[in-house]
């Protein structure tokens, strides 16, 4: 689809009304221009937005056939031209979306947000003690979100709150991610730092040695501050990749290096491949006291398995899950996706019937998306994937089926180019959510990532701005500059937590 917007003058428009455009079509090329355009083969649509005093109006109009949008909202006058532009913007995108829902008969559940992180809008309501009747009035009128999707807000922002009391409070200590960039394969849909192990096992060493020294240097520092840690989550890749010997010196490193790891709140170690999982790999986990870990199927398809590139079968995944249990694991998270190639609601009953059998305390149901890198995306024709309608009955199924066995939404998130312009909630029995997650998605707190392609973000106290600072993704460049980048990060924590002063 060709969309060409006249009236507006500023470029910036451009990307965030390609966003709302690309939740109605798979393709779409979207121009914004101040001249008028004929339509020709394009949806040519009028917008204009006009300020008076501390009131915005906007309009849009769309000639063949003939739609009309209005909105009128509040301008407050704000510190920065950028945070007044936010205004314009979200006025203007009201008017798109009623025009696009118009003329496609597609109804946004999520209104006008293309943002990852939804539930940070109900948590802003809360931390600053606004009614929650009041909270529901605002979301549904500023972005135009459904009933159905502010009760699923409500629903994780309590629960999160259950789990963990003092979330607005936790500025004071960090969480740690360390990644392990190694799978057995990578999978279609992947765009993980995620290198195929096999022959590579100097790349291996090499890189756990720069790990080391992150950790080690880390450690020390969080020590010297007097910092304490919250959480602790491997992640990659998968962690489960390299060799008992290699996690165990991990894990040692772990204990030897960071403060105080006995009262870290969790510890989690994805071993989400279950062609990585042994007896040996299993014991290492129980004697570092960690128990809560990732075996993920995405799918109880064979077939399906090995369309995404995954090297295991569904018997593999069941077997290791038990395998799991009898080696004391009592906090298994799985994870299904709804919307892999070929599959259907036939599928996803299965998935979930299988699931059943199993009963771990967390599933994460997410929704496929299309990452811009990866394989499926890049070679999308090969591919058959459900349609937006059938997307959405197979959420609807995984919402049915978790709440009849006793799971709650804890977390949610969502992606670009999502199916179905779904979101990824992950569900969990009461009292076995995943605490780093909640952190990590509702980004309260300062969270250090060490290892290949790791993203630390570093949160500021006072102003709650946000800085980025990602590892390189390949283990070559990761180990050529490991100790740069650890300078570098100690430098953004230097300015984060000053040193304590002592008082008499």
């Amino acid at each position: 689809m060709n969309i060409i917007i006249n009236g507006l003058e500023d470029k910036r428009y451009e990307r965030p009304l390609q966003l709302i455009a690309n939740l109605f079509y798979e393709e779409t090329k979207l121009t914004v221009t101040e001249e008028p355009v004929a339509s020709g083969q394009s949806l040519v649509l009028n917008i204009n937005i006009t300020r008076q005093v501390n009131k915005l109006h906007a309009s849009a109009e769309l000639l063949d056939p003939r739609l009309i949008a209005h909105r009128t909202s509040d301008f407050v006058k704000k510190e920065t031209e950028k945070e007044e532009f936010k205004q314009y913007k979200n006025t203007v995108s009201h008017v798109f979306l009623s025009i696009l829902q118009d003329y496609t008969g597609i109804r946004q559940k999520w209104g006008v947000l293309t943002g990852i992180r939804p539930t940070k809008l109900m948590h802003r309501h809360r931390m600053n003690g606004v009614a929650p009747d009041i909270a529901r009035a605002n979301l549904k009128e500023q972005y135009l979100i459904t009933d159905e999707k502010i009760d699923l807000m409500e629903r994780i922002v309590d629960r999160q709150l259950t789990m963990i009391p003092d979330l607005y409070k936790i500025q004071d200590e960090v969480s740690i991610y360390i990644g392990i960039p190694f799978c057995p394969t990578k999978c279609a849909y992947c765009t993980f730092p995620a290198f195929a192990i096999q022959g590579k096992l100097g790349k291996v060493s090499s890189f756990l040695a720069g790990l080391h020294y992150e950790i080690q240097e880390t450690g020390r520092w969080l020590k010297e501050r007097g910092v304490a840690i919250t959480t602790i989550y491997f992640g990659g890749g998968t962690p489960t990749a390299i060799t008992a010997e290699e996690m165990d010196e991990l894990y040692k490193e772990m204990y030897r290096s960071f403060p105080d790891v006995k009262n870290v709140r969790e510890v989690t170690v994805e071993a989400g491949r279950p062609d990585t999982i042994s007896p040996d790999k299993l014991e290492i986990l129980k004697k570092w006291d960690i128990d809560r870990i990732c075996i993920n199927p995405q799918s109880y398809t064979d077939e399906t398995l090995k369309a995404i590139g995954r090297h295991h079968s569904v018997q593999e995944t069941i077997d290791k899950f038990h395998l799991a249990r009898e080696h004391g694991m009592n906090n298994i998270n799985m994870d299904l996706i709804i919307g892999l190639p070929n599959e259907g609601v036939e599928e996803i009953k299965h998935s979930l019937a299988e699931t059943k059998k199993l009963m771990p305390e967390s599933v994460t149901v997410h929704t496929l998306s299309f990452k811009r890198a990866s394989e499926m995306t890049l070679n999308r024709e090969k591919y058959k994937v459900a349609d937006r309608a059938e997307a959405e009955e197979m959420m609807n199924l995984a919402q049915k089926w978790t709440a009849e066995n006793g799971y709650v939404p804890y977390y949610l998130y969502r992606q670009k180019n999502i199916l179905g312009n779904l979101e990824n909630v992950g569900y969990a029995m009461p009292g076995e959510e995943s605490l780093y997650n909640i952190i990590i998605m509702e980004e309260v707190q300062t969270i250090i990532g060490l290892g290949c392609g790791a993203a630390s973000k570093f949160i500021d106290h006072s102003s709650g701005s946000i800085t980025q600072f990602a590892n390189p993704k390949d283990p070559k460049s990761y180990n050529e500059g490991f100790m740069d980048y650890t300078s570098k990060k100690i430098a953004f924590l230097e300015g984060l937590f000053p040193p304590k002063v002592e008082t008499l």
